[in-house]
């Protein structure tokens, strides 16, 4: 009996091929980018269910400080606001013991795993703290060392915004799956909530007299690279974006092998692709930051998505705005050529 096994990367590269992309980049010149961004963005905005969000009205943001902890490299405060009517995100604020005026702010979105707790030095045990300075993702400590202000929020889904009790996923760690599943029924998405709970961080950090609210970077690993990309595609604020370890095309990474359920945006590919997204962007700065040997990013299909972004830059005039960074390993943060981009841009 014969039987056929069905391919997620023959149904997506054959769907692919098929679908028109309304928005792909077609600009020539300046002038038809800035109206495609435009209009981009506003549908972009509209599939991640932001526009669901903000149907709910504003809110004050109520900020609270729960905790302060000197450490000897820096201040950790933890912080909520009010992100949305009835719902409040958490966040850690790291800052110098002193500093001399205000200072530029480095968002960093976290990704799964220990999610937040090595980019702010409370991972679980002597062991996790070793992974996580090897793999370069104590984030916020690194920000501070370079003279800036960070905040890490912890995204919904994960540790303290994750579902207390629900099916069968890991109570404490994440639940995306689920809280996919409830965010679809309304129209909305986990990468558009989470995008709206970072652009509420920016109206935040706008209000403190100690952060320069037009200086404002954002960079993350695996799922906080997700972030760091499209949170800079529909929040013009963010002055730098380094998306680490995601940056790719769809077809090539979410759509041919298994990736988390919070990855995926129905009816993405009929809009744009990865590329587009980020070509969103221009002209301010992009790093794009990937590891030769990832294998849920393949670096060719990086590379590939990276000349197309850097065209688009080439267009908005910005083409020393426009970076690749491969590192020699896999799936990891890499530091190094972070904070001389974020320096020379921020």
């Amino acid at each position: 009996m014969n039987t056929t096994q069905f391919s997620p990367e023959t149904y997506t590269r054959q769907l692919a091929q098929e679908t028109w992309r309304e928005f792909a980049c077609r600009a020539v010149d300046a002038d038809e980018l800035v109206s495609w961004q435009n209009a981009f963005r506003a549908r972009l905005i509209e599939a991640l269910g932001i526009a669901r969000l903000r149907e709910r009205g504003d809110c004050a943001l109520a900020p609270h400080r729960e905790e302060v902890v000197e450490l000897e490299e820096c201040v950790r405060e933890l912080w909520t606001i009010e992100s949305e009517p009835g719902f409040r995100i958490p966040f850690y604020l790291m800052r110098p013991h002193s500093q001399e005026g205000p200072l530029p702010l480095i968002l960093a979105p976290h990704g799964h795993g220990s999610g937040h707790l090595p980019y702010v030095g409370l991972c679980e045990s002597e062991e996790d703290r070793r992974k996580a300075v090897e793999g370069q993702r104590d984030i916020g400590f690194q920000a501070v060392r370079n003279g800036y202000i960070a905040i890490v929020p912890v995204l919904r889904a994960y540790h303290r915004m994750a579902l207390q009790s629900w099916g069968k996923e890991s109570p404490g760690r994440n639940t995306c799956t689920s809280q996919q599943m409830l965010a679809l029924l309304f129209g909305r998405t986990l990468i558009g909530e989470r995008c709206h709970d970072l652009s509420r961080l920016v109206d935040y950090a706008l209000a403190r007299e100690d952060i320069c609210g037009d200086r404002v970077a954002i960079t993350g690993n695996s799922g906080g690279g997700t972030m760091s990309l499209f949170a800079a595609a529909v929040d013009r604020r963010i002055g730098v974006a380094i998306p680490s370890c995601y940056f790719c095309t769809f077809e090539a990474s979410i759509g041919s092998m298994h990736h988390c359920a919070c990855n995926f945006v129905p009816g993405i590919m009929r809009l744009g692709e990865m590329y587009d997204i980020a070509g969103l962007i221009a002209p301010r700065p992009l790093l794009v930051v990937s590891g030769e040997k990832d294998p849920i990013f393949p670096v060719e299909a990086v590379r590939f998505a990276f000349e197309e972004v850097k065209r688009i830059y080439s267009i908005a005039g910005a083409d020393e705005r426009c970076r690749l960074y491969v590192g020699s390993e896999g799936h990891r943060y890499y530091k190094k050529p972070v904070w001389p981009f974020i320096a020379k841009w921020l």
